[in-house]
C-alpha cells in the first residue's frame, strides 16, 4: 500500500508531518516506545511518530484474542501494561474494554512469521519451553524457531535492544556496551546444545542465523525489513 508523503495528525495539529526513513533510533511521541525505519516527523518541532502509530486504524482485531475488539486510544485508560511485550503503556494503545487486554501499536502489528534469511520464526501467545534469554516461561508473546527448540520473549528482545540503544547512543561507557553485547542471545550456539546427542550435527530446521534476533528487534521497532535488521545488527551484534 502506497503511503502518503505528508499527513496531518490529531496529535500534532499545528504542523504537517513528513514521511522519512532513518537508521538512527528515535522515541515515538505517540506510543512513547523506541522506533527505527519509516517514521512521520515534524521538521519544525522534531515531533516523531512510528509509521504504524501515524496511520493507526481506529479498531482492530487480533488472532490471539478472537473474542476481543481493540479500539485505539491516544492515551491509556488508566495504568496499563502491553500484553505482548509486558512494558508499561505510556501513550497510544489498542485496548479491549471487555477483556482488558492492551497492545502497543507496534506490538499489535508484529508479523506472525519472520524470515531470518534462512528459516522462519513464529509468533506465539505462550512459550512452549523456556526463553533462551531469561530462562523463564513468564507471560507475554514470544518468537519460536521452526524446530520449537528456540524461544525468545518479545519482552526480552525489547529489553536487550533498548539497553543496547542507550549504550550506543546515549554516551554510556564502553564497558557497558561490551557487557550488553555479551548478553545478546546466540541462536546457533544454543541450538547446537540441543542436538549434541546426534553426532554433533544440527538438524536442518535448527540452522538459524544469529541475525534472527535483529529481525525480531526490527519488527518490534515498527519496520520488519531485512535492511533495517542489518542496521540494528551493527548495534547489538558481537
Amino acid at each position: 500500500m502506497k503511503m502518503d508523503e505528508e499527513i496531518s495528525h490529531f496529535s500534532h495539529p499545528q504542523h504537517i508531518l513528513k514521511l522519512q526513513y532513518t537508521e538512527i533510533p528515535f522515541n515515538c511521541d505517540g506510543c512513547k516506545e523506541a522506533g527505527i525505519g519509516l517514521k512521520y516527523i515534524c521538521e519544525q518541532c522534531q515531533f516523531e511518530l512510528h509509521k504504524v502509530c501515524a496511520i493507526a486504524r481506529p479498531v482492530i482485531t487480533q488472532p490471539f484474542y478472537k473474542k476481543c475488539e481493540f479500539k485505539f486510544y491516544n492515551r491509556p485508560p488508566g495504568m496499563r501494561i502491553c500484553d505482548a511485550c509486558r512494558n508499561d503503556v505510556l501513550g497510544f494503545v489498542y485496548h479491549c474494554s471487555s477483556c482488558g487486554f492492551d497492545l502497543h501499536p507496534c506490538c499489535a502489528n508484529l508479523p506472525r512469521v519472520l524470515d531470518d534469511g534462512e528459516h522462519n520464526l513464529y509468533l506465539c501467545l505462550k512459550l512452549s519451553s523456556s526463553c533462551h534469554h531469561c530462562g523463564g516461561k513468564g507471560p507475554g508473546w514470544s518468537y519460536r524457531s521452526e524446530c520449537r527448540n528456540y524461544n525468545l520473549h518479545v519482552s526480552c528482545v525489547k529489553e536487550l535492544w533498548v539497553e543496547s540503544w542507550q549504550a550506543m547512543y546515549l554516551n554510556v561507557d564502553n564497558n557497558k556496551v561490551r557487557e550488553l553485547q555479551t548478553r545478546i542471545p546466540s541462536l546457533e550456539g544454543n541450538l547446537q546444545s540441543h542436538h549434541r546427542g546426534k553426532g554433533g550435527k544440527l538438524k536442518k530446521c535448527c540452522k538459524i542465523a544469529a541475525g534472527a534476533v535483529t529481525v525480531i528487534v526490527s519488527a518490534l521497532l515498527g519496520d520488519p525489513t531485512a535492511i533495517i535488521a542489518a542496521a540494528i545488527g551493527a548495534c547489538i551484534s558481537k
